[in-house]
């Protein structure tokens, strides 16, 4: 198999991985005592069949898709460096709708309260600054700066390869003051799975389904709010906030705007709140600042005639 020449992404234990490549290694016969297969057959068909592989494994298409992406660049890479002649065509499978799921702050408090106080601190970072959860875990304290309110994450702690900083909220700097010893990594994560689902099941926000298998122990079937919700929903928050998208992209960490725009969905409140803003600056418009009740209802009547009659 090809050398993949990309960033690699850390995970919650500290190893670094890059999303897809590992179902390609096994699939092409690469290890480590093993090159695979020779560049030669990795073809449009092989990816074909790659593609139906991991489908009958159960993997949906986004995770397809990422392998497939890995397989792509490297080979690119390949033939940019005169390995071979001609790139075969990788058809990328069509993915699903980005999710929708946004948290809400009434449902952010209740949700908080329903956690174990060690996961509070996480649960607030990620809902507020929209950073991803490995780099949320891989942050030491020497990191932050409680005075200035800001956390620094190094390169080597981002997916983009990029240090930034991000800001911190009143609510979580408030947790963290209250934390000792300020040593180690800064957020903990035992449990957050379970707990998670304990937690928004317990608010309404998910539902957990007993599962009976005839063979095996019974387990719990988890269908709601999830972590990574958090991310989409601070970056709607940002948005709806005024913050430009510039400014929003930096603290979330996203690159390109592409992928940015798959998590800054518009809902339907987003929608209607933005035409009521539209009608009240169109109906106060042309309004001294200054007017006593009866004159503004008055000449708000009058403009809303207006708009809607054209007269």
């Amino acid at each position: 198999m090809l050398i993949l020449l990309g960033r690699y992404r850390h995970t919650t234990d500290g190893t670094e991985t890059i999303v897809g490549l590992k179902q390609l290694d096994d699939f092409f016969g690469f290890k480590a005592n093993n090159p695979g297969v020779s560049a030669s057959r990795i073809t449009t068909d092989a990816a074909r069949e790659f593609a139906r592989k991991r489908a009958a494994d159960g993997a949906g298409p986004a995770m397809v898709n990422r392998s497939l992406q890995c397989l792509r660049r490297m080979l690119n890479i390949a033939h940019e460096d005169n390995k071979i002649q001609h790139v075969p065509k990788i058809r990328l499978q069509k993915e699903p709708p980005a999710r929708k799921g946004f948290l809400e702050v009434p449902n952010l408090e209740k949700l908080v309260r329903a956690l174990p106080s060690h996961l509070r601190p996480l649960i607030l970072f990620l809902y507020w600054c929209g950073v991803r959860l490995s780099e949320a875990l891989s942050i030491e304290w020497s990191q932050v700066d409680l005075n200035a309110r800001l956390v620094r994450l190094e390169d080597d702690q981002t997916k983009t390869g990029e240090a930034r900083v991000v800001p911190l909220p009143s609510a979580l700097v408030m947790l963290l003051a209250e934390t000792e010893p300020k040593v180690g990594k800064v957020f903990a994560d035992t449990n957050l799975r379970t707990e998670w689902a304990r937690a928004c099941a317990a608010v309404g926000l998910g539902k957990r389904e007993l599962v009976k298998p005839k063979d095996g122990y019974a387990w719990h079937r988890y269908n709601g709010l999830i972590v990574h919700d958090l991310r989409r929903s601070a970056i709607r928050n940002l948005v709806n906030a005024g913050v430009s998208e510039r400014v929003a992209m930096r603290i979330s960490g996203h690159k390109t705007r592409a992928v940015f725009d798959r998590y800054h969905i518009v809902s339907t409140a987003d929608v209607t709140a933005a035409m009521q803003r539209v009608e009240t600056a169109a109906l106060n418009s042309g309004e001294p600042v200054q007017q006593n009740g009866a004159k503004l209802v008055q000449n708000r009547s009058r403009n809303r005639r207006k708009l809607l009659t054209g007269a």
